[in-house]
């Protein structure tokens, strides 16, 4: 049995904590917010699920919302040009269903569920400075705190990190009586793209209040949708209003949807932006320990190919293993870079190249694609179907010589 300490209660660290847990490790957790303050605050994020990641939490025991929330079967696409008029439009069905469960509920529960299971749980907040003392009392610890003072500990890797702005102005509200799209009944996420100036995404979840739809405005930075722009948090109902107002001369027919939309809650609204970064994983403190970071600590991606959630499912289910596989040999700094490298090689890379090339104008080839996909489902199911595993892309998508290929084949 190993004493690994776990710093941060997002997805990635959660997941890990109570995985570690159930393998019979003695496991601390620390978390700056008690489940009653996460209930009681902003969202979150939007965190759509797709299948690859969700079968990392059922693996778990961690799926604790499945018959509640909204099973999404694909997605309706659109692109705007001029705003206002769709100039494409498709369906794209999924093999599996995906799901969204507002963090508020989700990571509440963990923690609450961590605690049933034997994890220690740590209701604080963790300096920089505290860090060494800490880690020293523990076999291994890994930071997933994506937010906060222990970021600034992993150095920005500029051989990864193409971008050093914002890249879109981000802003979410989580509204109830959103009607069905008449295009595609099925609860489903709306992708919705105003060349030039931004995306509206429309996800059904699940939320403090029951069901519900989240409006996501990604707005590119300067441009007429980028109305969010100071730190202070929007009143929320002014928030509401901007939503649907831009979407009324953007995208109006999901404008027609939402006449009679209204917030779930009070605190239903969250906006901002960041410069989507790679970190370097492991972290040196004072003495010399090393610690490994997880996640948001190391990958920082746009939310615009929904995979935040994902990646942090997925590098937690990789981390365990690589724990498990280490048997009682150390943590070394060698093994922390091994571990890190080998989930950015399997699967963050991928992940990286997609988000950075979806924030771009669309190449040609990518055009020609979406436009196969409005014509030819097993296309449309292809393109659908990366969101679950990215991976897939480099064989058919991300560069023009394999977009030619596939095209040719189908």
């Amino acid at each position: 049995m190993r004493k690994v300490l776990v710093v941060g209660a997002g997805q990635s660290g959660l997941q890990l904590a109570l995985g570690l847990r159930a393998d019979g490790h003695d496991v601390t957790l620390i978390s700056a917010r008690t489940p009653p303050d996460i209930r009681g605050g902003r969202p979150m994020s939007t965190q759509g699920m797709f299948h690859g990641a969700l079968e990392t939490e059922r693996a778990l025991g961690l799926d604790l919302w499945g018959e509640q929330a909204p099973a999404f079967q694909g997605f309706r696409i659109t692109l705007s040009a001029p705003p206002g008029e769709q100039a494409l439009a498709f369906n794209a069905r999924l093999s599996h269903p995906g799901r969204s469960v507002d963090q508020r509920l989700k990571m509440a529960a963990w923690l609450e569920l961590a605690e049933q299971r034997g994890v220690t749980v740590d209701y604080r907040a963790v300096q920089a400075g505290e860090l060494a003392a800490l880690a020293a009392r523990h076999d291994l610890t890994v930071v997933a705190a994506g937010r906060g003072d222990l970021v600034s500990l992993f150095d920005r890797d500029p051989r990864r990190s193409v971008h050093d702005a914002p890249q879109r102005g981000l802003a979410v509200a989580y509204v109830h009586g959103l009607e069905p799209d008449p295009d595609f009944p099925a609860p489903h996420i709306g992708f919705h793209a105003v060349p030039g100036l931004g995306e509206l995404f429309v996800i059904p979840a699940l939320t403090l209040t029951g069901p519900c739809d989240i409006l996501f405005w990604e707005a590119v930075p300067g441009g007429p949708v980028d109305r969010w722009t100071g730190s202070a948090p929007m009143d929320p109902a002014e928030h509401l209003a901007l939503t649907l107002e831009l979407a009324g001369r953007y995208v109006p027919w999901v404008a027609e949807r939402a006449r009679h939309a209204e917030l779930t809650d009070s605190r239903a609204t969250l906006h901002g932006r960041y410069a989507p970064v790679v970190r370097e994983p492991v972290a040196r403190l004072d003495g010399g320990t090393a610690v490994l970071g997880m996640a948001d600590v190391v990958l920082a991606n746009d939310p615009i190919t929904g995979q935040g959630a994902n990646t942090a499912a997925k590098c937690a289910t990789a981390y365990l293993t690589a724990i498990r596989e280490r048997g009682d040999r150390p943590f070394d700094e060698q093994w922390m870079r091994d571990t890190a490298e080998a989930f950015w090689s399997s699967t963050a890379r991928a992940v990286t190249d997609w988000t950075n090339a979806m924030l771009q104008p669309l190449p040609p080839h990518v055009q020609r694609i979406l436009g196969a996909a409005a014509g030819n489902p097993t296309v449309a199911s292809r393109f659908a179907d990366a969101f679950s595993d990215p991976t897939d892309l480099d064989r058919w998508f991300m560069t023009p010589d394999a977009a030619e290929r596939y095209l040719a084949s189908v």
